[in-house]
């Protein structure tokens, strides 16, 4: 089953000239779904990861069911003020401003194999934040798991130039 083909477009969302990449169709199919996580979970089952961290909040939806199938922990990175607890943030560039993802100041301990996941790689500001964050506290991403890569905005050449190995499930070029 193609993961691709269970994936809206919607043309001219949220800007014009943009093809957004809708997840939700995906998500609402019992087959895509099961199908998503058993995907992301196969690939990495041998490689020891101690936690899965997924970014606000799509991240959320894939990274938790895949890190309990892995038989880890799930670690949340959020928007600033969305956590309850004392956290550490860093702040990231975005197209018209800036913007500030946190952590929980104990959610990763030095050491910790981390997979990084998200729905979508596009320009890579979000996931890149959130790579450096995980390695000011210690942590070791062992790659960085998108659903979604839009390799012509340069996300993943981004979080490559940094180090980073990355996998998605499926591109999409500009079309």
């Amino acid at each position: 089953m193609p993961i691709k083909s269970r994936i809206r477009t919607i043309p001219h969302h949220p800007h014009p000239g943009i093809m957004f990449r809708d997840i939700t169709t995906l998500l609402k199919d019992p087959v895509g779904l099961r199908t998503t996580v058993q995907e992301i979970v196969k690939r990495y089952q041998s490689q020891h990861i101690s936690k899965v961290v997924g970014i606000e909040s799509r991240g959320f939806i894939i990274g938790a069911p895949v890190a309990y199938q892995l038989e880890t922990g799930f670690v949340p990175i959020r928007k600033q003020n969305k956590l309850p607890a004392q956290t550490v943030g860093r702040d990231y560039q975005l197209e018209y401003g800036s913007d500030r993802i946190e952590i929980h100041v104990d959610a990763i301990q030095p050491g910790d194999r981390i997979l990084l996941v998200d729905d979508l790689i596009a320009t890579g500001g979000t996931a890149e934040a959130a790579v450096r964050l995980i390695r000011e506290m210690g942590g070791d991403v062992i790659e960085c798991c998108f659903v979604i890569d839009l390799p012509d905005a340069g996300g993943r050449k981004r979080l490559e130039q940094l180090g980073c190995k990355v996998f998605s499930l499926c591109e999409f070029g500009n079309d």
